[in-house]
């Protein structure tokens, strides 16, 4: 199918030549650019008993949100179709990606030198920089954005005049000048300070964040509270925090492992894990969002895409995101940790409350973080106990310090005469190699996570 090869073979095109979108115009002569108009119809046009646009979209990867458009010249019926630049990888039809070289429409296999030249302008792309709207006045972009967050998270005053606020949001790229003075909203410009986050196109709406509460322990359980924050993570993170912390129960005696704790989860760990969600999900996942779900002992956060740094270091790797502007302002903002510690202080908080290990985990396309609410030592799972440990360990070395025994047992709330228990469960994080000896040669020299 022309159409589906042309799809392909002007997206990788418009990333080779830096363009975010390519064209097809039906009814435009080509030799001299005259309107002639169209018969082309593509919402009626059928391919193997589906619609066009349908079966044109099954048969790309990866999918790009590309759309026909009519309008009228002169009289005369033209049809374009706009398909957006490639973005991490080239756009293959039917398994085959495709290259636009003049007129021709070339597999891109056959032509190493632009398929280089692609490679080489997807690596620096970043989501942030793509288009959320296109082509709007200054009157609309301050009607979709909600600019004054921006101004006063940052710490500066809000410029009098259109011109200097739209100068002024360009150069800190969350707008880009169009043609005719209009401006493009660009994804980082949306994902923070949208009044909706509907009002933006390729499904930018569905980043929204969701949250759910349950009356159990589980998803079948009856749902009690459900709530979309529609609006840009930098609007709504405030509200958010709010929301979730009025409803996480406060009981006068919740049954710590020694001591009560006041919210059920603390405050300073929800606050960190769900600015860590925003900022490093995968935002080219479609179709899925941030979630917050508040069960009855347990509260879990998930984002879509697997992380970048394995789930067990966490705690002790550098800052790695996929999306860097958008943690950057955040972090202006005070909306998120500096230098990458929020991890650290998740798991400070717990300790400090001495409740179960955080769990941290990579499951099918997403990075799902879990805090517990308080249970007796006796009720931890042989997992827990152990993650605790590891935990325990990398937190101790990050401070300068080592792991013993004592340390552990105030961590998990054990008496000291039942300080064999700790023993045991140091001997089996040993056994599983998830820490280590400080020095093998000094048996009281405390013990260090495995990748100290």
């Amino acid at each position: 199918m022309v159409v589906g090869r042309l799809l392909s073979a002007l997206s990788n095109a418009a990333r080779v030549q830096d363009r975010e979108f390519a064209y097809v115009v039906w009814g435009i002569r080509d030799r001299d650019r005259a309107v002639v108009g169209t018969q082309f119809e593509p919402a009626s046009t059928v391919r193997q008993r589906q619609p066009l646009e349908f079966w044109l979209a099954q048969r790309l990867n990866l999918r790009i949100a590309f759309s026909f458009r009519e309008a009228r010249i002169d009289g005369r019926r033209v049809v374009l179709l706009e398909i957006p630049a490639a973005t991490v990888a080239p756009v293959e039809f039917d398994g085959k990606a495709y290259i636009r070289i003049g007129s021709a429409t070339p597999p891109l296999s056959e032509h190493p030198d632009r398929q280089q030249a692609l490679w080489t302008n997807l690596r620096p792309y970043a989501w942030e920089g793509g288009i959320a709207r296109r082509f709007v006045d200054q009157d609309e972009v301050v009607e979709l954005l909600e600019t004054s967050a921006h101004y006063d998270g940052v710490g500066r005053p809000k410029p009098e005049s259109a011109d200097l606020l739209l100068e002024d949001l360009a150069s800190e790229r969350l707008i880009a000048p169009d043609v005719g003075g209009r401006w493009n909203i660009l994804n980082l410009g949306a994902i923070l300070f949208a009044k909706d986050l509907g009002a933006f196109e390729f499904g930018l709406g569905r980043k929204a964040v969701r949250f759910v509460a349950y009356d159990g322990d589980g998803r079948t359980s009856t749902v009690t509270h459900r709530r979309d924050f529609t609006e840009g993570y930098a609007v709504c993170f405030g509200a958010l925090n709010r929301h979730v912390g009025a409803l996480i129960p406060s009981p006068e005696d919740n049954g710590s492992v020694v001591r009560q704790a006041k919210p059920l989860f603390p405050p300073a760990a929800i606050r960190e894990v769900l600015a860590n969600a925003l900022i490093h999900q995968d935002m080219t996942v479609t179709g899925a969002g941030p979630t917050v779900e508040l069960f009855r002992t347990r509260l879990e956060i998930t984002n879509p895409g697997t992380p970048l740094v394995a789930t067990d270091r966490f705690i002790d790797s550098p800052p790695r995101s996929r999306n860097e502007a958008l943690a950057s302002l955040m972090r202006r903002m005070g909306l998120c940790e500096e230098q990458g510690t929020g991890i650290d202080k998740v798991v400070e908080a717990t300790e400090e409350a001495q409740l179960p290990p955080p769990d941290f985990r990579a499951e099918s396309a997403a990075t799902r973080v879990a805090l517990f609410g308080p249970r007796r030592f006796a009720d931890l799972t042989t997992e827990e106990r152990l993650r605790a440990c590891f935990l325990h360990a990398g937190l101790t070395y990050l401070r300068g310090s080592r792991m013993r025994n004592a340390t552990l047992r105030v961590r998990l709330g054990v008496d000291k005469r039942n300080a064999a228990q700790v023993s045991q469960i140091i001997r089996l994080a040993l056994d599983k190699r998830l820490i280590r000896a400080a020095d093998p040669l000094r048996p009281r020299s405390g013990y260090v996570p495995y990748w100290a």
